[in-house]
Order: C-alpha cells, then structure tokens, then sequence
C-alpha cells in the first residue's frame, strides 16, 4: 500500500508528539499501541527507600506512602526494588534488626496498599564485614528474605494479565558483589520465560539495572579515556540476558533502581526504567539533578506501560 508524502508526515508528527509527552514512556516508534488498548492495572514503584529512623527517612517515607494512598486514581500496589533499609551490608546485627524492626512498623502503620518487594544490596546482612558474622543464621540474604516476606531471594506473581518476575541481582564478589544471575536463578529464569504464555506480557524487576544510562554518570566514569563502568553498577551478563530477552517477545519492561538517577531506555522493544530513588541522595536532598521520588506507571493489556516520575515534599518545613 502506497503512503503519501503528507500522510506519512502526519503519522510521524503523531508519533513525535506522543513521545515529548512529559513524563509518559510507551516506545518507538515501531511500537504498535492498540487502539482499543484498556489499562489493566496503575502500580507505585518505589525503589531505593535507604529508610532508617533518624534523620529525614521517617517523615520523608511516610509522605510518600500517604501521597499515593490519597491519589484520586490510586495504584493497586507497590513494587519496592530493593535497597528498602539504609544499610545491613557494613552494619552489625543490632542495626540491622532496628533498621529491619523500624521498616516493618512503617509499613503497618502507614501503608494499606499490598506490596511486591525484592532486595538490593544494602539489604544482604555482613557480606560487607570480611566474614564477621559468616556464622550468623541469618548472614547473607535470609534476614532480608524474612523480613520482606517473600516466598525466596527470587520469585514470580501474575497480576491482571501481566506476569511479574522478581530478580535476586546481588551475586557475592569477595567482601562485595556484581550485578548478576547465579547460575540457579538463571535457569529459573528461563524456565519462568518458557513457560509463560506468549500472550502474557512480562515486567521483569531486578535491583540493580540490567541496561541503563544512567549508570555512565554516576561518578567520574572515564579512565584513561575510555569508559569505566564497574560490575557492581549495572548487570554484567547483560548481553545475555538480551538475547534471552529477544526471543521472548513478551518481555515488555524491566525495572531498577539503585543508582540513584533516573532514565529510560529502549532496546529491541523492551523498556528498561530506572526510577531514580525514593530517598534521592540518601535523606540529603537530591542526587545529582535528581530529586527524591517514586515512579506511577500505569500498565495496558497490549504490553505497553505510561509512567511518571513524582517528586514529594520529603522533608519538613
């Protein structure tokens, strides 16, 4: 079929001004948006909370919880990425349990909304204390695991005809760690893809990004003038995970946080989001340009998502 010059020109003014919308994120321009498309579901995203019982946390945690609740048109639930408690990795017991005793008050106090969590790598216990409580039952990421009430350090739900992946992207490297599988999880990864209809569109969440921008500015990243990207800011095993990505074509979106910026990417027709922090610069105000803020994405039957990012009054007058 033959397209005019003119018409050609009004679809892609049309595909242009759909994406400068301020704070919407669809695709590219090859992504096909159904006209008869019906939302299926609003969620929160909420990542790198670093809550902590001092300081601005409290106050600036419990706006934000309550911004969302009193929403006109209010998320179903809350994904919550990872990094959800200042810090366990350097920390003794002792501040790890208050950190923890303090999260799970928060949220029976201030939040009515379900909640999806998985941990990030301020949430793993010791790993940082060369070996300190290595004998401890709870070193590592079963404290975190126990405290989130997740079934495991990785799991899966289906939510109104999408299917949610939760990733586990903290791997064990020395006294510190790399984004990445371990080899278990990615064979349940794959099996997850397998076995999940087509049809089904797929969000996949991981803490620590699998593809982002973002992470080249985060520090001075150039060395002898070429670019320096440490495995510990972005997933190492990304090329992979691309490809395995490419031949589930129902793999829609993955979300992240922990660099504390954020940014939107599409590559080969998934969209990765990484959705700044919910504690901007830790409870400082912001991180680089970025305010504290938390993430609305409203997700559709067609696989597509509309996001935006939402500053809030985080500390008190």
């Amino acid at each position: 079929m033959k397209t005019s010059r003119k018409g050609f020109l009004r679809s892609a003014l049309a595909a242009g001004a759909l994406s400068m919308v301020p704070g919407k994120f669809i695709g590219a321009t090859n992504t096909i948006v159904s006209p008869t498309r019906k939302r299926s579901m609003r969620l929160a995203h909420f990542t790198d909370v670093h809550l902590q019982p001092e300081g601005a946390a409290p106050y600036g945690f419990k706006t934000a919880l309550h911004e969302v609740q009193n929403m006109d048109d209010k998320p179903e639930a809350i994904i919550f990425s990872g990094d959800n408690i200042m810090d366990s990795f350097s920390h003794s017991r002792e501040r790890t349990k208050t950190q923890w005793d303090f999260w799970n008050k928060m949220l029976k106090d201030e939040c009515s909304l379900p909640i999806h969590p998985l941990l990030g790598n301020h949430d793993v216990f010791g790993w940082g204390l060369l070996g300190k409580y290595k004998k401890d039952d709870h070193y590592g990421k079963q404290w975190a695991v126990e405290e989130l009430k997740i079934p495991k350090r990785y799991y899966s739900y289906d939510l109104n005809g999408w299917h949610f992946i939760m990733l586990d992207s903290t791997f064990k490297h020395g006294s510190g760690y790399k984004g990445k599988l371990d080899d278990e999880q990615k064979d349940w990864l794959k099996e997850e893809l397998k076995k999940t209809p087509e049809s089904t569109p797929i969000c996949i969440v991981s803490h620590i990004p699998i593809y982002a921008m973002c992470v080249f500015m985060d520090g001075k990243r150039i060395k002898n003038d070429n670019w320096n990207v440490p495995g510990g800011l972005m997933h190492v095993e990304a090329l992979e995970l691309k490809d395995l990505f490419h031949q589930h074509k129902n793999v829609k979106l993955c979300l992240s946080g922990h660099i504390h910026l954020q940014d939107a990417v599409e590559y080969l027709g998934v969209k990765y989001l990484c959705n700044g922090a919910v504690c901007g610069g830790w409870w400082g105000g912001n991180n680089q340009e970025f305010a504290p803020a938390y993430a609305i994405i409203d997700f559709y039957d067609d696989g597509t998502i509309e996001y935006y990012m939402k500053e809030y009054k985080w500390k008190e007058a």
